[in-house]
């Protein structure tokens, strides 16, 4: 095999190790990317975004699990607070809607890099079995939203006793 096959083997491979790489962070994050909208009495400062474009996007990340009882949803929202949620069950699905307040510093210094989206957002959040929305209790600490929601009966796990 000659040189310049074995180079464009080797370049061929790295590539696709790349591209593979940032396939998978892409779909890890896919779920986790949020619009954020602007509100009127959410409006970053002219002063603070002079030199950089408000973020439209963020990352709201998401744990889901359940046991024999009941379904638990951590959703990752620093900065908020309890009373800028809203939730609600529909069918499978647990939608969270929440606005994430700008809040200046009291410095005189700019502002060079800005990460963090500010804004209305809205999350939809499939749930693996159906749920008891009613009986849903919420807790918001240490920039974790925390939602446990009670299995419906029907998808909850019963243990069938066997007889001789």
């Amino acid at each position: 095999m000659n040189v310049l096959t074995e180079f464009k083997r080797g370049v061929a491979q790295a590539w696709d190790a790349l591209t593979a790489e940032w396939r998978e962070l892409r779909s890890r994050a896919a779920g986790a990317l949020t619009r954020f909208t602007r509100s009127g009495r959410n409006e970053l400062p002219a002063e603070v975004v002079a030199d950089l474009p408000p973020m439209d996007w963020g990352l709201l990340a998401v744990d889901v699990f359940d046991d024999d009882e009941r379904v638990v949803v951590r959703l990752e929202a620093p900065g908020m607070r309890k009373e800028d949620f809203r939730l609600e069950v529909r069918d499978d699905v647990l939608w969270v809607e929440g606005e994430k307040r700008f809040e200046r510093e009291a410095t005189r210094g700019h502002y060079r890099l800005m990460q963090c989206a500010y804004g209305r957002f809205q999350r939809a959040i499939g749930l693996p079995v159906p749920v008891r929305g009613e009986k849903a209790r919420a807790t918001y600490k240490d920039g974790v939203l925390r939602v446990e929601l009670p299995k419906a009966e029907s998808a909850r796990t019963r243990r069938i006793e066997v007889k001789g």
